[in-house]
């Protein structure tokens, strides 16, 4: 498994530190649950929240920065893992992009570590580009004990 992590913001704030290493091991735990391939691709991006805003305005017309957006780029089934010949070229899912600053405002919103919320984010991210939402009750109520779990085998917790 291929797991880019990209910070791109323009000067990492020490309050808003980023675990890269504890991120992608994470997000390896949730892909490989899921019965992903070994040649899946995926990137977790870190940005400020002035490009944060830039990309929920354009992919979902919503105003302002959010703290996780999931950017698919094939469209999977919940629980339905890709079939992949050995011989095919990696299996792109997407990227996760994430906003720190906003990502700590809601840290301390909930009275949680910065990194119990970065690695909820990066887990959120990934199942919604493995096809989990969160419309409905049933639907949250799934995508929320995936989360639990995976956060758990990492020895995170969830708010």
């Amino acid at each position: 498994m291929n797991i880019v992590i990209a910070d791109e913001r323009d000067d990492p704030p020490s309050t808003q530190p980023a675990d890269q290493e504890g991120l992608a091991a994470l997000a390896r735990v949730v892909l490989q649950g899921e019965l992903l391939p070994p040649t899946c691709e995926v990137t977790v991006t870190l940005v400020e929240p002035g490009e944060m805003a830039r990309l929920n305005h354009r992919h979902l017309g919503n105003p302002g920065p959010t703290d996780v957006l999931s950017l698919p780029i094939e469209d999977l089934i919940p629980g339905e893992p890709p079939v992949v010949a050995t011989d095919d070229p990696p299996l792109l899912i997407g990227d996760v992009v994430i906003c720190p600053a906003v990502v700590a405002e809601h840290a301390a919103a909930h009275d949680v570590s910065l990194d119990d919320e970065m690695a909820l984010m990066v887990t959120h991210g990934l199942l919604h580009l493995l096809g989990y939402d969160h419309q409905g009750d049933a639907e949250a109520a799934r995508m929320e004990s995936i989360e639990r779990r995976y956060l758990t085998m990492v020895g995170r917790s969830r708010r």
